[in-house]
């Protein structure tokens, strides 16, 4: 399985997953779903931020160069697309189950709409996660390059 399409699939079903609880949730504490929603968002962005650290860190320590890195961007807006449009269809098929709320939405809102909404949480926090990996990663090497004074020495 290449790399964007296992992101698709988990971040996908992530996201599947949090939209059902989110549904049984909102069936019993009606009055709760503000931050219930808010907490569903904060766990999407913190785990695509976190995974795109990942992907950052390891790209700069097999590639020190910046400008031999991978082509991330390609990758996570790959794992972008497919996962909000798996999301949007997979979601429209469990809103037929019993006991399912999802919003009743039509196919074209899931496809679309929610789908796009969806892309844009994978791909911008993961770009972001990739950023700052990176320059995580490059200041671990500039500190393993500089030379250390030792301690009482006048510069």
């Amino acid at each position: 399985m290449t790399g964007w399409v296992m992101r698709a699939v988990l971040l996908g079903g992530l996201v599947v997953a949090m939209r059902t609880l989110l549904g049984f949730a909102m069936v019993y504490w009606p009055t709760q779903g503000s931050w219930m929603r808010m907490l569903c968002l904060a766990v999407l962005i913190g785990v695509v931020v976190a995974w795109g650290v990942l992907d950052g860190r390891k790209d700069r320590e097999v590639h020190p160069d910046p400008e031999h890195g991978s082509d991330l961007t390609i990758l996570w807006l790959k794992a972008a697309v497919a996962g909000g449009l798996g999301m949007g269809l997979v979601s429209w098929l469990l809103d037929f189950l019993p006991r399912f709320d999802l919003g009743d939405n039509p196919i074209l809102f899931e496809m679309t709409a929610a789908a796009s909404f969806i892309v844009l949480l994978i791909f911008l926090p993961a770009l972001t996660g990739v950023g700052l990996g990176r320059m995580m990663a490059e200041r671990r090497f500039e500190k393993a390059r500089t030379p250390r004074e030792p301690a009482g020495t006048a510069v």
